[in-house]
C-alpha cells in the first residue's frame, strides 16, 4: 500500500442505502465510479444502481473530512483498510462527495436538510459555510424573483434547527419569514407555522406587511385553527397573548376594528382598539404626540421596511401628518425629546404654511428612503393634509406607481398635477368621492339656497381646443402625465373639460378610465380623449354625457378618425377601439341612440364586463352583441330568479362576493339563504324576501359572516330586534340600506351606532321613533359616516335637527343628507320644506350637499 503522503493514492467507498428498496429501475448490479472524474459524473445513471463503489483520494478525504480524518488517520481498524463501507442517502452523499471535491452544488430547500445533516455527521466545513451562505442569501434577497424555500420546506428546516440546537438556522429562518410575510400568509401551510417561528417572526425588525390590518387577519386565523392545539400545550394563555400583543391597535381601520368586536376570542382587543382609534381622532395633528406625553410611540409607526412594496392605510381616519412623518424617520432615535420637538415645530408649519408652501426640510427631519414602495392607499385618511402626504411620498416613496386616494374631498385636480409632479414615475392614480346625488337628469329641482345647485349633464357643445390652456397651470407635466396608465375620477363633478383638455395632451399611455358620474363633461370632450388615448381597453362613464361622438371615437378606426359627426356607422372597423374593450360601464347614459349602441355592441367582440342599464338599449341591439367572453352583463333587472337557480349559484361559485336581487321575478325563500357564503361581502335584497323575520336575518348573520354592505327592502316582518342581530352579526358593516323593513326603527335608533365604521345610511319607512337628533348624533359617533338618507315620516318628532352650515365640528366627513317626504298623509311637513308647500307636489327630497367649499341646499321632485 502506497505511503499516507502520496496524492495517488485511493481509498474504496462501498456506498449503499440502508432505507433504499429495490425497485424494477434500481440495479442488482455495483457500479465502480472515481473521483478523479467527478465533474462529469451522470448522476440519474449512477443511482440506477443500489450499490456502487467510488475511488477516491485518500487526503482530499482526511483534508475536507473530519468524519474521515479520524476515520483514516486514527487508531481506528479502517486507519489502514483500502476500503470503506458508506451508508447514507446515496444522491446526498454524492452531493456531499462533490463539494469535499471543489465542484458547483445545486441547493434547494427540498435537499437542504438532507445536505445539512450529512454536512454534520461527515463533519464537511465546507459544505456548511456552502448551506449557510445560500440560506442567508435566500433569506435576506429582495428579488421577489428568488422565493426558493416553501413554507412547508421552511417549517421542517426550522424544526430540524430547534433539534440540533442551531441558532443560526431559526433566525435565518424567521427572518425570511419576516421578509415575505405577505406571500406567507396566503399559503396553505401558513395555519401550521409553529408558535415559536411565529413570535419571533413578528418581533422581527424586517417584519413586512402591507397594512396593520393584514398582521392582524394572518393573527386570528392562526390562533383560530391552532386553539385547540395552543390549549393543549404546556404554554400558557399569557404567553400566546404576546402575539396579539404584537398588533399596533391604534393603526388598525376602523371598520375592521369595529368587525371584530363579534369575535369572542378577539372581541376584548378589538374594542381596545376602536377606542384607541376615536382617542386618536380627537386630538389634532400636532396634539396627538403632546397627548402622548414621553411614552413609547413605536405603537403608532406604521411598518416601512427596506422590504416594503405597500403601505395600505386606507379606512383609518386616525392617521395624521404627525404619524406618517414618525413612519418615516430612522427608528433609533425616534423617542428622543429633541426628534419630538423637530416633528412638532415640522408639523405645526406644515399646517399652518398655505397650500402652495407645504414642504418638509430634508436638514430638519431626516427621512428615509424605501425605494421598494410602488403602492400607496390613504384613502378615507381625513385628518391627513394631502400637501404634507405627497411631500412625504416624494422625498420617502422615489419609485411609487400607484397612489388610491379615494373619499377625500380635498383632493382637487390641482392636487393631482401636484402629485404627478413631485412623483413622476406614478401610473395609477383612484380620487374617487361619492357621485353627487343631484344630476339634472335625474331630479326636478323645487328650490334652492345656490343658483345652480344641480350639476346638469354637460350640453353637446362643439369642442374647441386651447393650445395656450396649459399656460395656467404651474408645471409643467406633459412627461409625468405621459406615465398615467389607469385614471379613476369617479364622482368627480368638479373635473370640467379644461381639465381633461389639458391631459388628454400627455396622457397618450392611458389603457383604464373611470369617469363615472363626471357631469361636467361634454360628450365631445369625451370623444376627444378617447381619440387621443389609443390604448385604452377599459371606459366606465356611468351618469355621464357619454353619447354618439364618443361612441364614433370607438368605432372608428384610430387611422381614419373624422370628428364629423355626419360620419356614418354600419362599417366594422377591426382596428377600432371597441373592438379591443374589456370593459365597458355606461349605465344612465341616455344620450346614446339605438343606432349607435346596435353599432358599438356588433364590434366589443373582447368585451368580458358589460353595463348597459338605464340607456336606449332595445332587443336588436343586444342580439347585435359579436363577443363571448363576458363575464359580467348588467342589462337592468328583467327576470336576475327562483330558490333552485339561487342554490346553484352560491353552491357553485364559492368566491362570490357580490350578491344582488332586486325586483326579481320569481318564487325565492330562507331555503336560498340557508348555505354559507364565506366570501360575500356586499348583499342587496330588494322586494325579494317580504317574508324575511327576525330568526331569517339571525340566519343570513351566520352564513354570510364577512359583509361590509347590507341592503334590505321590503322585509315587513321585521321588528327593532333587527337592529341588534345586525349590530352583533355584522359589526364592520360600512353599509347599511333598511328600507320598509316593518318596525326596525319605531322604537329608535341605538344599536346600528355600535357599526361603528359606517360610511352610509338610509333608513326609510322603517317605524316613527327615529330621534329628532339622530343626524348629529351619528356624525358624532359614525365619524366615517358621509352619507345619510331618511324620511320624515320616520321621525319621532316630525322633523330632524341638520349640522351647521359652516360648523365642521359637529358632521365629521359627513358629505351629504337626504331627507325625503312621501305622499302619505302620516309624513309631517317639516320646517325645512315650508316654503315648498303652497307648490302642489306628490313627494320631495330635501338634499343637502357638504363640497369642498359649502354647503348647497336643495328640494327636489323625487325620491332620491
Amino acid at each position: 500500500m502506497a505511503s499516507s503522503s502520496d496524492d495517488d493514492e485511493f481509498v474504496i467507498l462501498v456506498c449503499t442505502d440502508p432505507n433504499n428498496q429495490i425497485g424494477a429501475d434500481i440495479s442488482n448490479e455495483e457500479i465502480v465510479i472515481s473521483t478523479t472524474d467527478i465533474s462529469h459524473w451522470d448522476f440519474p445513471s449512477i443511482l440506477s444502481f443500489q450499490t456502487f463503489k467510488i475511488q477516491a483520494h485518500r487526503n482530499r478525504l482526511i483534508e475536507e473530512s473530519s468524519y474521515f480524518r479520524g476515520l483514516l488517520s486514527g487508531s481506528f481498524s479502517e486507519s489502514c483498510s483500502d476500503c470503506i463501507s458508506i451508508e447514507w442517502q446515496l444522491e446526498t452523499f454524492l452531493n456531499v462527495l462533490r463539494c469535499m471535491f471543489r465542484c458547483p452544488l445545486d441547493i434547494t430547500s427540498r435537499n437542504f436538510i438532507p445536505l445539512f445533516e450529512a454536512a454534520l455527521y461527515f463533519g464537511v466545513e465546507m459544505l456548511l459555510l456552502q448551506l449557510k451562505s445560500w440560506f442567508s442569501e435566500v433569506s435576506l434577497s429582495k428579488d421577489p424573483g428568488l422565493l426558493k424555500i416553501q413554507l412547508d420546506d421552511l417549517i421542517r428546516i426550522w424544526n430540524f434547527g430547534l433539534e440540533h440546537a442551531n441558532g443560526f438556522v431559526q433566525e435565518l429562518c424567521a427572518s425570511y419569514l419576516a421578509r415575505n410575510f405577505m406571500w406567507t400568509m396566503s399559503s396553505n401551510f401558513f395555519e401550521d407555522v409553529p408558535y415559536d417561528l411565529l413570535l419571533l417572526c413578528i418581533k422581527h425588525p424586517h417584519l413586512t406587511v402591507d397594512s396593520e390590518k393584514h398582521l392582524s387577519d394572518a393573527l386570528f386565523i392562526w390562533l383560530d385553527s391552532n386553539t385547540k392545539q395552543l390549549e393543549g400545550s404546556s404554554k400558557t394563555e399569557n404567553e400566546f397573548s404576546d402575539i396579539l400583543k404584537q398588533i399596533r391597535i391604534s393603526l388598525l381601520p376602523l371598520w375592521f376594528a369595529s368587525g371584530k368586536r363579534s369575535s369572542g376570542c378577539f372581541s376584548e382587543l378589538a374594542n381596545e382598539s376602536v377606542n384607541s382609534i376615536f382617542r386618536l381622532m380627537k386630538v389634532t395633528t400636532t396634539g396627538s404626540i403632546n397627548a402622548l406625553g414621553d411614552s413609547d410611540l413605536s405603537h403608532l409607526r406604521i411598518r416601512l421596511t427596506e422590504y416594503s412594496k405597500r403601505m395600505d392605510l386606507s379606512g383609518c381616519p386616525q392617521i395624521t401628518p404627525m404619524i406618517l412623518l414618525l413612519s418615516l424617520l430612522p427608528n433609533t432615535h425616534s423617542f428622543a425629546l429633541a426628534l419630538r420637538k423637530s416633528i412638532k415645530e415640522a408639523v405645526s408649519n406644515l399646517e399652518q404654511a398655505d397650500g402652495s408652501k407645504y414642504q418638509i426640510s430634508q436638514g430638519l427631519l431626516p427621512t428615509l428612503s424605501f425605494e421598494a414602495v410602488q403602492e400607496v392607499d390613504i384613502s378615507g385618511c381625513l385628518k391627513l393634509h394631502l400637501e404634507v402626504a405627497i411631500e412625504c411620498f416624494s422625498k420617502s416613496f422615489p419609485c411609487l406607481r400607484k397612489v388610491k386616494a379615494a373619499y377625500l374631498l380635498n383632493f382637487r385636480t390641482t392636487t393631482l398635477y401636484k402629485l404627478v409632479q413631485k412623483c413622476p414615475l406614478v401610473s395609477e392614480v383612484d380620487i374617487t368621492i361619492d357621485m353627487n346625488p343631484l344630476i339634472s337628469s335625474q331630479v326636478s329641482v323645487i328650490s334652492s339656497t345656490s343658483s345652480s345647485p344641480v350639476i346638469p349633464l354637460a350640453p353637446n357643445r362643439p369642442y374647441i381646443v386651447d393650445h395656450s390652456f396649459s399656460m395656467t397651470y404651474p408645471y409643467h407635466l406633459g412627461p409625468s402625465l405621459a406615465n398615467i396608465t389607469k385614471l379613476t375620477m369617479e364622482g368627480r363633478s368638479d373635473v370640467c373639460d379644461s381639465d381633461v383638455q389639458y391631459f388628454s395632451k400627455f396622457c397618450v399611455s392611458l389603457c383604464y378610465l373611470n369617469l363615472k358620474g363626471c357631469i361636467s363633461l361634454t360628450d365631445v370632450c369625451i370623444a376627444n380623449l378617447i381619440r387621443r388615448c389609443t390604448k385604452l381597453h377599459s371606459i366606465l362613464v356611468c351618469h355621464t354625457s357619454f353619447g354618439m361622438n364618443s361612441i364614433l371615437a370607438l368605432c372608428t378606426a384610430s387611422r381614419s378618425f373624422s370628428n364629423s359627426l355626419t360620419a356614418k356607422f354600419g362599417k366594422m372597423h377591426l382596428d377600432s377601439l371597441a373592438s379591443n374593450l374589456q370593459l365597458l360601464h355606461m349605465g344612465g347614459c341616455k344620450s346614446a341612440d339605438e343606432a349607435s349602441l346596435l353599432e358599438l355592441l356588433s364590434q366589443t367582440q373582447m368585451l368580458k364586463s358589460l353595463c348597459l342599464r338605464d340607456t336606449n338599449l332595445v332587443d336588436n341591439a343586444l342580439c347585435n352583441f359579436s363577443g363571448s367572453l363576458l363575464e359580467m352583463l348588467d342589462v337592468s333587472n328583467t327576470m336576475v330568479i327562483s330558490d333552485c337557480t339561487i342554490i346553484n349559484m352560491i353552491t357553485s361559485l364559492r368566491q362570490l362576493r357580490t350578491l344582488s336581487l332586486c325586483y326579481c321575478l320569481g318564487d325565492i325563500s330562507i331555503s336560498s339563504f340557508n348555505l354559507s357564503m364565506p366570501s360575500l361581502r356586499k348583499l342587496r335584497l330588494e322586494r325579494v324576501t317580504p317574508w324575511m323575520t327576525n330568526n331569517d336575518l339571525v340566519l343570513l348573520t351566520q352564513n354570510c359572516t364577512k359583509l361590509v354592505e347590507l341592503a334590505l327592502l321590503g322585509c315587513k316582518l321585521l321588528n327593532s330586534d333587527a337592529q341588534c342581530i345586525i349590530s352583533r352579526g355584522w359589526p364592520g358593516l360600512i353599509s347599511i340600506h333598511l328600507e320598509d323593513c316593518g318596525e326596525l326603527t319605531k322604537k329608535g335608533i341605538s344599536s346600528l351606532f355600535n357599526c361603528t365604521a359606517l360610511e352610509d345610511l338610509l333608513l326609510r319607512h322603517n317605524g316613527p321613533g327615529v330621534q329628532r337628533n339622530f343626524i348629529l348624533d351619528a356624525a358624532l359617533k359614525l365619524p366615517m359616516l358621509r352619507q345619510v338618507s331618511l324620511d320624515l315620516c320616520d321621525a319621532s318628532e316630525g322633523d330632524f335637527d341638520l349640522p351647521d352650515d359652516e360648523d365642521e365640528s359637529d358632521r365629521y366627513s359627513l358629505r351629504s343628507v337626504k331627507i325625503a317626504r312621501c305622499k302619505s298623509g302620516r309624513c309631517n311637513a317639516g320646517s325645512h320644506f315650508a316654503e315648498v308647500l303652497a307648490k302642489p307636489a306628490h313627494r320631495e327630497t330635501l338634499v343637502l350637499v357638504w363640497n369642498s367649499r359649502n354647503l348647497v341646499r336643495t328640494v327636489v321632485k323625487e325620491r332620491l
